[in-house]
């Protein structure tokens, strides 16, 4: 019988414990989306020019920025610094990021600024989700890369860069997708667009509520 009761209530800690994680990773993810939405308060000129910045928690001139600092921003408005754990990581496991620029060690600078490294770290730190034509597969504050070969993203701007942006809470007029975060060209905007680009990759990184206090 004694046997049983404890048991029963190891069961019930393990419930509450879970209901705990569950509201709590509710809420970083509410945290997220308002963070998401809250760049496109800011002015910015799209601008990709290398920029030496200070490390950690460097950040190019808050007028300028890529789609990747979309990510970066909102992140670190939640306590989390991409530059400091992609560096961190990227020292760890450097054969496991792509070689395209040649580098043959780290740089602060950059390194977390470039969307194919973000999706390294997202792959190996975050959950790496199907992708699929079903919008109702992509929630608040999942993370979506495109590909925008041979497309043209504005008036200024004809790239083959790879793209990322952030899955908000806002729905498209009919209700049927999720609107997207993301900086295309002409700065922080909300858009319909998830499947308007192939998409390359969906991932959900929702880190320890120990970094992002």
């Amino acid at each position: 019988m004694f046997k049983l009761i404890k048991i029963v209530c190891g069961l019930l800690v393990l419930l509450v414990l879970a209901d705990t994680v569950t509201a709590q990773t509710a809420s970083l993810v509410q945290r997220f989306n308002s963070a998401a939405l809250e760049r496109l308060k800011s002015t910015v000129t799209y601008d990709p020019a290398y920029v030496s910045i200070k490390y950690p928690m460097g950040d190019v001139p808050a007028h300028t920025g890529v789609c990747s600092d979309v990510i970066i921003r909102s992140y670190r408005a939640i306590g989390l610094d991409l530059q400091e754990l992609v560096h961190k990581d990227m020292q760890r496991a450097f054969d496991k990021y792509p070689k395209r620029w040649g580098l043959k060690r780290t740089d602060k600078n950059i390194d977390h600024r470039r969307v194919a490294n973000l999706r390294v770290f997202f792959t190996r730190h975050g959950k790496v989700l199907k992708i699929r034509k079903k919008a109702a597969d992509y929630k608040p504050g999942d993370l979506v890369s495109w590909d925008l070969s041979g497309t043209k993203t504005s008036s200024l701007i004809h790239t083959k860069l790879p793209h990322i942006g952030i899955v908000t809470n806002k729905r498209s007029v009919d209700g049927a997708r999720p609107l997207i975060v993301h900086n295309i060209g002409q700065g922080p905007k909300l858009d319909d667009m998830l499947f308007d680009y192939k998409i390359t990759g969906h991932y959900r990184y929702l880190p320890s509520l120990r970094q992002a206090q």
